[in-house]
């Protein structure tokens, strides 16, 4: 029946000339079918190159709304309409707008993984990948990093220079992943290497062998012959394993599972395509400028 759905959808994106973006963390039916495989910001920069007029983001609305953001003149649809992300509706604009009107020499370093909204009262957005960097090159000492205390947390042990304030927002499912799950794990697997994403708690990276981003972990376990325990959504240890058969890949605790993520089916995408289902992502042209912006500023400072 699977095979059967992801026929008739490389029939028709082919059909209609659309163009399927699929996060790591989709299911690994969806990563079959799609065109490009990658963390968020690096498929938004995907969609800038491509012909395509249509594109399907097949992720979460924060992904979708960033592919609009850098590709206004595309139609852009979120398969699932209730695929949302805890973390990055964690705060309010009203909230960041009360803290710049108290700290005006603040900077507002967003995380990618926020709304469109908190983008737009914001100086620079980070990746996981390049948030040490973008931070550190940044002009000015004080800094609020919203939403990810703990990606904040990561990034203050290497950006020392800077006064770097942390609201209490964090992913609810990396948060969940504890101290004793990692000892359980580690006695279990002996040998293997705990790869982690930084968005898991200072506590659970001091286990760490090795700590990056969701690209980042993808190529040192595609480059490494140990085993390795994943810290990160369970989907990229089935990407792993989909894409290295012979590698030894366990996901480090069974609380790597977001709802938010697998809530987007093989059959939604055959929805969206058919126009069944989906929902095309529409922004405020004054609000995606000022979206823009911080977006702007990460990609000159990354590439500095």
């Amino acid at each position: 029946m699977i095979r059967e759905i992801q026929d008739q959808i490389l029939k028709l994106k082919k059909e209609k000339d659309i163009f399927i973006l699929a996060h790591t963390y989709q299911s690994s039916e969806i990563l079959e079918i799609a065109d490009e495989i990658g963390d968020s910001f690096q498929l938004s920069l995907k969609a800038t190159t491509i012909p395509h007029k249509t594109v399907l983001m097949c992720g979460v609305r924060f992904m979708a709304d960033t592919v609009k953001i850098l590709s206004p003149e595309k139609k852009v649809i979120l398969p699932v309409s209730e695929a949302t992300c805890p973390m990055a509706e964690q705060f309010t604009v009203d909230r960041v707008l009360k803290y710049k009107k108290q700290n005006p020499t603040h900077k507002i370093v967003s995380y990618i993984n926020t709304t469109t909204e908190l983008k737009s009262v914001s100086d620079v957005c980070v990746t996981s990948s390049i948030a040490v960097k973008v931070v550190n090159a940044m002009e000015g000492d004080d800094i609020l990093f919203i939403p990810d205390y703990n990606l904040g947390t990561y990034v203050k042990k290497f950006v020392k220079d800077k006064n770097i304030i942390l609201w209490r927002g964090m992913c609810p499912i990396h948060a969940a992943v504890t101290v004793a799950d990692c000892e359980i794990m580690k006695k279990k697997y002996p040998n293997a290497k705990m790869i982690m994403h930084p968005e898991l708690t200072p506590e659970v990276l001091e286990y760490a062998d090795f700590i990056g981003s969701t690209s980042a972990i993808i190529k040192y376990c595609m480059e490494t012959d140990e085993e390795c325990l994943i810290g990160t959504e369970k989907s990229v240890a089935d990407y792993l394993k989909m894409s290295k058969p012979e590698g030894r890949f366990r996901i480090l605790s069974k609380k790597l599972m977001c709802p938010n993520m697998q809530i987007t089916s093989i059959s939604d995408i055959l929805d969206a395509l058919t126009g069944e289902g989906g929902e095309e992502i529409v922004l405020d042209e004054e609000l995606r400028l000022a979206a823009k912006k911080p977006l702007d500023e990460m990609i000159r400072l990354g590439n500095s």
